[in-house]
């Protein structure tokens, strides 16, 4: 088969694994400076470097300060060589919140990069990552044959994402249509049957399940809010659960589909739907609907 596609086994380069703590000529700041070269090799997205080595008020420097170019979120990555030790969770935790109490109009999250995140620390970060905002990337380098290094970044553990409220189960005052046609306007409501209609080729047993605050979805009672809408005036505020991919962005952005900037905390796009959308992006809509609605597994 490799032999078929032009292709031979000599081709593959044998890589050996090493430890860079192990290696005199490699620094922190060396693979400080590969990140800042190209932040998108740590697989978090579009990133900038905001800072490197930032000085924090009462404390040390931050590694690196990086930023998503669409959104407003900061990540302040702590780097370690070696295995994972307290110092270091407590430094990426602490310049976490000194960066978030001094730009609260960011959103923020702690990164700890290490060779080994042992068992140890992972319990630790795990528990962490129930009240703060922080994930561990696992740096592994490898020797190539031309004697030059080769860096891999793995994310091990990712921001815990929280739910909604309805997602708990807990109670939320139902309403009917009439109470929206009020709030909203009659015209809008009418919009969003036709979302209905989407959502209800993709499962016949989807329906609406109408709250005070927004309009919900449900399987045979039971609800998973894949989507969730709250009409307007003159749009219907859309929010669909959906990781965010670079697929997804161009075609919503080619569609024109005016859209908010992707919520990473709820994992949820969130779109502003206006009379238009139901016409000619109807196509488009049962798309992304569908891809919520497979990812989230009733």
């Amino acid at each position: 088969m490799l032999r078929e596609r032009g292709m031979s086994l000599h081709q593959f380069k044998t890589m050996n694994k090493i430890s860079l703590k192990s290696r005199t000529e490699v620094t922190e700041d060396l693979i400080h400076q590969r990140i800042k070269d190209d932040p998108t090799i740590l697989g978090l997205g579009e990133l900038i470097v905001r800072d490197i080595e930032r000085r924090q008020p009462g404390a040390g420097r931050i590694d690196l300060l990086l930023e998503e170019i669409e959104t407003n979120r900061r990540y302040e990555v702590e780097v370690q060589l070696g295995k994972t030790d307290e110092s270091h969770i407590i430094r990426t935790i602490e310049y976490w919140d000194i960066e978030r109490k001094r730009y609260p109009q960011y959103d923020h999250c702690a990164v700890l990069i290490a060779e080994d995140v042992t068992s140890r620390f992972l319990n630790v970060v795990q528990l962490l990552n129930g009240n703060i905002p922080i994930m561990a990337i696992q740096l592994d380098a490898f020797q190539l044959e031309d004697n030059t290094i080769g860096l891999s970044f793995t994310k091990i553990i990712d921001e815990l994402e929280f739910g909604y409220i309805d997602d708990d189960q807990e109670p939320l005052e139902t309403v009917d249509k009439q109470y929206w046609e009020e709030r909203a306007t009659p015209d809008t409501v009418k919009w969003t049957d036709r979302i209905l209609k989407i959502l209800k080729e993709i499962d016949k047993t989807l329906d609406f399940k109408y709250n005070k605050y927004y309009i919900g979805v449900a399987r045979k009672g039971r609800v998973n809010n894949f989507v969730r809408l709250k009409p307007r005036k003159k749009h219907i505020g859309t929010l669909i659960k959906l990781e965010k991919t670079d697929e997804v962005d161009e075609k919503i952005e080619k569609a024109e589909i005016d859209s908010l900037d992707y919520d990473r905390k709820r994992g949820t796009y969130r779109l502003q739907l206006v009379e238009e959308d139901m016409t000619n992006n109807i196509d488009l809509l049962k798309e992304i609907l569908e891809m919520s609605y497979n990812s989230w597994n009733f």
